[in-house]
């Protein structure tokens, strides 16, 4: 039985045996949804399509109709509770229909323990939620990879009462559906956080995260050893085994991307200042982020929000720097320097750190759509970039504004040097007597080389509400 076949399989019959388990007085939400995007220039402005866990395409002119169901965790209480969802888009594109599942999972809680199967959009890293360009390792642009989890997925406390030490922490097996390169590619993600602070005015946490792509299909290597002894290997970041072609014996086997995190938040009141910073290490030895080979490489960001002040709740700064790579080379004249990283590139895993083309890390190192060659690699992964977000209410209005400004010099064997500005405006209201829509507008615009000169309008509108409850 194929991993997609038996994926399935265990997903309907995880869904039946939790509602056979469960006692029924649910609620099923549904929404649907229209959207349409209009563009001048060569693609859809950069955060038109970058923000939307690839459901919006590139593509200058496009529309979808959406929609979904969800029945949400709804018994915080109860010793077991479960969610399932599922969503899907029709799209117009150049003229063409192209129907998507873009979600589909079950999740159950034990207590605190979590058991997910599907594919889900879930939040990763300790960067903020609604203004950020996107954590390092996982952003908003690309799809979520079909997988199973077996962990404490959010923050919970422990040991104290009054929660001043927290955990989160577990591991997802899953499989990449996109075979741009490799076929039935394997993808392992692994984090373990701790928070310190509970509901104090200042509270700090630390955290690790490991992704790997690894197994599969390789062109001119053929199938790669996925066994569990192997994936025990990808898990405790070990060289291949036997089996492995001989360069990923000698390395670690797979493609790996790590990352550790910290982040002060302080409340001052109504308002909620938050620091966090980010590195990246593709390669050992890993040592604590101060200490890390790769220490200059990093997204630092600072954040602001107010429950009081309604006209501006949320500020946000971003800095990103992933051009040191830990120097340009890698071996020189017989002297192996380990440098020339080149993020989220892979020589054996061709198509590297992305879903369906788009970078499934930080959207600021480009994706493989943009690509004018049709190259599946990551051209451009030495990026410094700024971004600035701010979002707020007026009158029942809420707006969001993001603004990013990018140098990008391609990487060390294919130097570049060009820069882009890129913005977003949008603004969203519920019409609560015009039968519960709500609309959202979005004006997207980019300027300089990188991305050339486009302008765009979203607009979506949508409806959600009560399906049925059991």
């Amino acid at each position: 039985m194929s991993n997609i076949k038996l994926f399935f399989c265990l997903f309907l019959f995880s869904f039946f045996t939790v509602n056979v388990l469960v006692a029924q007085k649910d609620t099923v939400e549904y929404e649907v949804g229209l959207q349409s995007v209009f563009s001048t220039g060569k693609t859809a402005p950069f955060w038109l399509h970058s923000a939307h866990h690839g459901h919006v395409p590139i593509e200058k002119n496009s529309m979808a109709f959406e929609v979904g169901v969800l029945k949400n965790f709804q018994h915080p209480n109860r010793l077991f509770d479960y969610s399932i969802g599922a969503s899907a888009h029709l799209d117009v594109v150049d003229g063409s229909l192209e129907l998507e599942l873009h979600e589909l999972f079950l999740n159950t809680r034990l207590w605190i323990v979590d058991f997910n199967i599907g594919s889900r959009i879930k939040h990763v890293g300790n960067q903020d939620e609604t203004l950020s360009a996107g954590g390092l390792l996982f952003s908003n642009n690309a799809e979520p990879i079909p997988s199973l989890f077996l962990g404490i997925e959010d923050f919970k406390p422990v040991i104290f009462k009054n929660g001043f030490l927290e955990l989160k922490g577990g591991v997802s097996h899953g499989q990449f559906m996109d075979n741009t390169y490799v076929q039935n590619m394997l993808f392992h993600h692994k984090y373990a956080y701790f928070r310190l602070g509970g509901k104090g005015m200042i509270r700090f946490q630390y955290g690790f995260d490991h992704a790997a792509q690894w197994g599969g299909n390789v062109p001119g290597h053929g199938q790669q050893p996925a066994t569990f002894k192997d994936f025990m290997n990808i898990m405790l970041l070990r060289s291949g085994s036997n089996s492995s072609i001989g360069f990923e014996q000698i390395n670690m086997g797979g493609n790996h991307l790590i990352s550790q995190s910290m982040r002060f938040d302080i409340r001052l009141g109504a308002t909620e200042i938050g620091a966090y910073w980010q590195n990246i290490n593709e390669d050992k030895p890993i040592r604590l982020m101060w200490n890390s080979v790769n220490v200059y490489d990093g997204l630092w960001g600072f954040s602001m929000k107010n429950k009081e002040f309604p006209i501006v709740k949320g500020f946000l700064y971003e800095y990103l720097n992933t051009t040191d790579q830990n120097g340009p080379f890698h071996d020189r004249d017989g002297i192996v320097y380990g440098g020339a990283d080149n993020y989220f590139n892979n020589y054996l895993y061709n198509s590297g750190w992305t879903n369906f083309g788009r970078t499934i890390g930080t959207p600021f190192i480009t994706s493989p759509v943009y690509n004018n060659d049709g190259s599946i690699q990551l051209l451009n992964t030495r990026v410094q970039a700024h971004h600035f977000g701010i979002e707020g209410d007026v009158s029942g209005y809420g707006f969001k504004v993001l603004n990013s400004y990018s140098k990008n010099y391609g990487n060390y064997s294919l130097p570049i040097r060009k820069d882009a500005v890129s913005l977003l405006v949008e603004v969203n209201k519920h019409f609560e007597k015009l039968w519960g829509i709500e609309a959202a507008l979005s004006v997207g615009a980019d300027w300089g080389q990188m991305y050339g000169r486009n302008t765009g309008l979203m607009l979506r509108i949508s409806k959600h509400g009560e399906l049925f409850k059991y």
